[in-house]
């Protein structure tokens, strides 16, 4: 959400005369670094062939492998992400995928003797949520509005508003409400001070 044309163009306004335009504007300018840096960030992934929606956060990620296997949709948020695209992960739009989580689109075949890569597609739905330090594994699609618990291995799929926690990975009994209208970037300081002043 930091492009910086929606930002200004969607910036809180307030009085020259307002202590809170001073207070606004100091946030802004102490955190434009961030900004910055995430813009830069999805710019240079864009170079690169991935396709990352203007409106989408990308933190402190590292991605090694075809950025070209990487889509990322409208108001996303990713934070410090290990993502390895030996094969297409798709993130769809709201999603907030938390620090510490791996996304893994390959493995090796225990019953092969030459022990090849098996390699599978990664689909996230919109508003999912991945809680931190959890894992993905190959092939696997998470429905929309699910949530991964915190450090749960998922190596199957998860249900729409299913709510997944373990490892591996199994639902629990409480699922999560259908209807969602939440913008995980619009929690991030950055985009606050903008936004909000």
């Amino acid at each position: 959400m930091a492009s910086l044309r929606y930002l200004w163009n969607k910036r809180a306004r307030f009085p020259l005369s307002s202590p809170l335009f001073y207070r606004a504007w100091a946030k802004r300018f102490l955190l434009f670094p961030s900004v910055l840096g995430r813009n830069w960030k999805r710019f240079l992934l864009g170079l690169k062939g991935a396709e990352i929606h203007p409106l989408a956060e990308i933190g402190l990620v590292r991605i090694e492998g075809h950025k070209r296997n990487l889509k990322v949709g409208k108001l996303s948020f990713l934070g410090r992400v290990h993502i390895a695209l030996h094969e297409e992960v798709q993130i769809g739009e709201r999603v907030c995928i938390n620090d510490g989580v791996e996304i893994l689109t390959a493995s090796h075949d225990l019953n092969d003797p030459g022990w090849r890569h098996v390699k599978g597609k990664i689909t996230i739905g919109d508003y999912v949520w991945i809680g931190t330090g959890a894992m993905l594994l190959p092939g696997i699609s998470i429905g929309k509005g699910a949530v991964v618990g915190a450090r749960a291995v998922v190596t199957k799929d998860v249900a729409p508003y299913h709510v997944v926690t373990g490892t591996p990975a199994s639902p629990i009994s409480k699922k999560r409400i259908e209807e969602l209208n939440y913008n995980p970037c619009e929690f991030l300081a950055e985009n606050r001070a903008w936004l909000i002043g």
